[in-house]
């Protein structure tokens, strides 16, 4: 005759972890497409000007272009004490602008071109001549659309 075992009552079955490995490569490369990694790094100084009348406008990255002015940051004083400009990771003089603009307008698709729109993230305490050699080389470059970055009276 057989002997059979009674089931003991309360036990729970131990989970399977058959499947853990496949979750963490799921969250693993959700993570890694999601995720959004840093354009540049500043390497000027970028204390935004003041503004009374500040207009909010959409944030599409990939229709502008962020051209940075300001006075080397700290670790970058090698470029001097006198404002620069920062055209994505290298600091640039202003006849390099036509080149830089040409490059980014090659990467973008041609359907948003037209809709492209160059940021001015100037330092408030750098000097308008180096401003407007930036405006006369966008002009150059036939990149008229132009926006200022302001900080409102109230964010200083």
């Amino acid at each position: 005759m057989a002997k059979f075992k009674k089931k003991k009552d309360g036990e729970l079955p131990q989970a399977s972890t058959a499947a853990l490995p496949d979750i963490v490569f799921m969250l693993l490369f959700f993570f890694m497409t999601v995720t959004v990694m840093k354009d540049s790094s500043l390497m000027v100084e970028n204390k935004l000007p003041a503004a009374d009348d500040i207009e909010k406008l959409d944030r599409k990255n990939d229709k502008v272009m962020y051209i940075y002015a300001g006075k080397p940051a700290a670790g970058y004083e090698k470029f001097g004490t006198e404002a620069v400009i920062q055209l994505n990771d290298k600091i640039a003089k202003p006849s390099d602008l036509k080149q830089f603009i040409h490059s980014e307008i090659a990467l973008r698709d041609e359907a948003i071109v037209p809709y492209m729109v160059t940021a001015l993230k100037v330092d408030r305490n750098a000097n308008m001549g180096l401003v407007s050699d930036i405006k006369q080389e966008l002009r150059k470059a036939n990149t008229l659309k132009v926006m200022y970055i302001a900080n409102t009276k109230t964010e200083q």
